[in-house]
This record gives C-alpha cells, sequence and structure tokens, in this order.
C-alpha cells in the first residue's frame, strides 16, 4: 500500500510551510511537494487605501525584509507620481538595500542553515540549532551575531528604525543621512568585511565535505533572472532585468521591470498559498526560473567591486555554464555580502551622501506605477493600480519566494527520491529534505496569494458539547 510523509511544519524558515512525500507500494519516492500553509492577504486589504501609504503598510510584511518592501513599495508611488528622485535619495535607498542583504544573508546563513552545515544534518534536533553551534563553535556563532548586528545598525543609522522603518517616501526619502549617522556606519565596516571574508574562506574550505549536498540539494536546470546594471553589473536597487540559461548564455537582457507581465506568468496550484511564477516566453511547463542570490551571480558579467569580482571568479568554477546547484546558494550569500560592504564603503565615501535634497515633491500623474529591486531572496515587484484621487484598485506583490516556487518543488522531490525510501527513514535524512528548502531561505510571510475559496469546518455544539450541525465548505 502506498505511504504518505508529512514534515509540519518545515523548520528554520520564516513562516509555514510543510512538505509531502509520496511513497509507492515498494517505499520508494513517487513525488514531494512544498506546501505554504499560511495566507496573510496583504494585496486584498491594501485596496481602498491611499497609495502614499504603501511604504508603510508593506514594510510591515515582513521582519526580515521590511526594507525590501519599503523600496520596492516606494518604487511603484515614485512611479505613480511620474518623478525622478533626487541623487542622494537614490544613493540613501542603495546603502539601505546592502545594509538590509547583510543582516538578511548573516540570518540565513548564520542562524538558520550553519547547524545544518557545520554540525551536520544527522545531529539530533535538539541540537540542530543556533545555541548549540554557540557551545560547539562559538567563534562562529558570535561572527554571525556582529555581522547581522552591523547590518541591523546601518538600516536603524539611516532610517532610524531597523525593523520596520517609514523612512523611503514617494518621491525620495524623509530625511538625509546625518553625519555622526555615517560615522558610525563607516566605524563598524572594517570589522564587518574581516568577518565576511573569514567565513567566506573557511566555508571554501568546508566546500570538500558537502560534495553530496552540492549534487543533490535542487542541482538541476533552470532559468535564472535577477537584475542587472546597463553594463552587466550587479545591481539590487535600480537595473534592468536579465534572464539566462542553464549554460549561462543571455536569453533576454535589460528588460524593464515595469512591464514584467510581458516576461512574467502567474499561476496558483491548488495545494499552496504560494504564487507559481513561470517565465512566459517559455511557458509554465518549461519556464521554471530561479531568483535569489544564486540567480543574480549567474546573470551578474561582473559584481563591480574588487574583492567581491575575484570571488565571483572563483565561484563560477563550480560550474561549466551557470552554478545550478540550489545549495551554492548558501556560498553566492557569502560572496554578496563582501560586495555589498564594498559598495556601502564606496557610497559612504562619496561627499554627496549627507546631500539635503532628498524628496522630489508632486502630486498622481499616472494611474499605475511598478517597483521592483532586488531583495536578500530575490527580484522583488509592487505593482499599484489607483484612480485619479489616489486610492488603490489594484495591488500585485510578486515576491521572490514565489517565483521560486516551482524550483523549491523540484528540489524537495529530488533530494527525497535521493535519500529517502520506506526501507531507510531517519529524522536525519527528512532533514536535508528540509535542508533543501532552507537552501532558498524562503520567506512565506510575503508570498502568499489566495486561490480560489479558503477551505471552512464549522460546528454547531449544544450546551452539553453535542454535535447540533455541521456545514464544510471544500
Amino acid at each position: 500500500m502506498s505511504e504518505r510523509i508529512v514534515i509540519d511544519p518545515v523548520t528554520r524558515i520564516e513562516g509555514h510551510a510543510k512538505i509531502t512525500i509520496q511513497l509507492d507500494d515498494a517505499g520508494e519516492v513517487t513525488g514531494a511537494r512544498f506546501h505554504v500553509t499560511e495566507f496573510r492577504g496583504f494585496e486584498r486589504f491594501c485596496e481602498g487605501r491611499s497609495f502614499r501609504e504603501m511604504p508603510m503598510i508593506t514594510s510591515r510584511i515582513c521582519g526580515i525584509c521590511p526594507v525590501s518592501h519599503l523600496l520596492a513599495s516606494a518604487k511603484a508611488t515614485d512611479a505613480l507620481l511620474a518623478v525622478e528622485i533626487p541623487e542622494t535619495a537614490r544613493a540613501l535607498r542603495r546603502l539601505v538595500n546592502l545594509a538590509q542583504l547583510v543582516q538578511s544573508h548573516a540570518l540565513s546563513f548564520f542562524h538558520l542553515s550553519s547547524p545544518d552545515l557545520l554540525l551536520g544534518a544527522d545531529a539530533a534536533p535538539e541540537r540542530r540549532n543556533l545555541f548549540a553551534l554557540a557551545a560547539e563553535r562559538p567563534e562562529i556563532a558570535r561572527d554571525g551575531i556582529r555581522l547581522r548586528r552591523f547590518g541591523q545598525d546601518a538600516i536603524e543609522a539611516i532610517t532610524g528604525r531597523r525593523i520596520h522603518p517609514t523612512w523611503a517616501v514617494p518621491g525620495g526619502v524623509a530625511r538625509p543621512l546625518a553625519p555622526a549617522a555615517r560615522e558610525r556606519i563607516l566605524a563598524g565596516l572594517p570589522e564587518a568585511l574581516e568577518i565576511a571574508r573569514r567565513t567566506l574562506d573557511g566555508w571554501k574550505r568546508d566546500l570538500e565535505r558537502h560534495q553530496e549536498e552540492a549534487r543533490v540539494l535542487g542541482n538541476f536546470p533552470t532559468l535564472f533572472m535577477g537584475m542587472v546594471a546597463e553594463d552587466g553589473t550587479l545591481e539590487h536597487t535600480d537595473g534592468k532585468l536579465r534572464v539566462v540559461d542553464e549554460t549561462g548564455a543571455i536569453v533576454a537582457d535589460q528588460l524593464d521591470p515595469q512591464q514584467y507581465e510581458r516576461w512574467i506568468g502567474e499561476a496558483v496550484e491548488p495545494d499552496s498559498y504560494l504564487k507559481a511564477p513561470y517565465f512566459r516566453p517559455r511557458g509554465e511547463a518549461d519556464g521554471t526560473y530561479r531568483v535569489g542570490p544564486l540567480a543574480r551571480l549567474n546573470v551578474a558579467s561582473r559584481c563591480g567591486t574588487p574583492l567581491a569580482d575575484a570571488e565571483l571568479a572563483e565561484f563560477r568554477q563550480l560550474g561549466r555554464g551557470a552554478v545550478l546547484s540550489s545549495f551554492h546558494a548558501h556560498y553566492a550569500r557569502l560572496v554578496e555580502i563582501v560586495h555589498a560592504l564594498e559598495r556601502m564603503r564606496t557610497l559612504l565615501d562619496a561627499p554627496e551622501i549627507l546631500g539635503e535634497d532628498v524628496a522630489a515633491i508632486a502630486m498622481r500623474n499616472r494611474l499605475r506605477g511598478v517597483g521592483a529591486c532586488e531583495a536578500p531572496r530575490g527580484t522583488l515587484f509592487h505593482d499599484y493600480e489607483v484612480v485619479p484621487g489616489g486610492l488603490l484598485t489594484r495591488v500585485n506583490l510578486l515576491v521572490a519566494t514565489g517565483q521560486n516556487a516551482r524550483a523549491m518543488n523540484r528540489a524537495v522531490a529530488q533530494i527525497a527520491r535521493h535519500y529517502l525510501s520506506g526501507r531507510k527513514l531517519d529524522e536525519g535524512l527528512l532533514n536535508r529534505v528540509e535542508a533543501g528548502i532552507r537552501a532558498f531561505d524562503p520567506c512565506l510571510s510575503c508570498s502568499t496569494h489566495a486561490a480560489g475559496r479558503m477551505p471552512l469546518s464549522v460546528e454547531l455544539l449544544g450546551p452539553d458539547g453535542a454535535a447540533l450541525d455541521a456545514v464544510e465548505r471544500s
């Protein structure tokens, strides 16, 4: 008789999800699925609000990547105003986006994934956490805390708040950077860069013992998408879209994020609240693509900073074309941290970073605006439509985790088929399936989407607890 294995919940990710694995009569894996079981509905309950409120509202979608939603929303409202924001505001937005990338990548690598990577996937569940890591590898746990703290401190210095900042506004930012805040960030940069380089060097030494994971955890051909500058340099805030295939060949380049719907189709699946977008020219069947740190290093011609460019050249030796294994997203995150810290130093050293002109004042001039940026987990789109008075009639959020949905389902099926069998099943093997999801660093609170009707079961009970009536909606 066929059986089903359920991993519920998936641990050490942001949000709520489960994995189901189907076994045939012989105990072999026939399929696996990643189900997002929470629904929040930001797209719908933002309707009827003023577009000017959206940066403040959507920065509260997530406590890990609030800056990404803040910036994508602000860019969408810039488009509704039809303004060019001041250069100082543009530089400050780029600076805070890089600071968020540092803190989020540090969280993913050190706090969520390192217990698997450094203590082992077969370690007892009660030991696979940051506290056990701190006991056995205190220097690494300390580095992770310090690196993440630097990113959070930088966000606070720029925006006034570590979490859910409301500093980016339609037309720019709410206030300039204070000289003391600039010095505060500059003072922490050397230690942060030292930690990032030390961690990256250690990870490269450890790669040899992770060859099996690299071969199995999400290692298959797909398309990759990310933002680049006009010359192909990695760009997290104001780039255009580039798509490459598994060989590294450019499939599409310099695509305007404002016209993302020409290239990205949206779909939903009946067993998850997660959207399942696809690259429209290839169709649903063949249009799987990945976004995020691995994708960004695959699509970019260069990072544009010296240390990160040297690391990128070494990273690319992992593949003959694009680096395909999602396991190497851990490596890509560390390269991106180095790049972000270098780029932050360049931005802070420029005199104009302390400029006072940080906001363009305008009324609504368009009825639709799209904003896009590279969040830590991948490309993020905010798409708003308004009536002439500025109230929202439609909101569409296309979040990185959703864009990775098809690849995550393929990854869990690949891992399950490799490790699991009805005749050999233990907790460590199941944890490897979860680790495949953690490599994508999914953020589920901001990526869910309703399809059809919510299932509902209601019972009417009498005073004695006896069931008097019941109704169900599937």
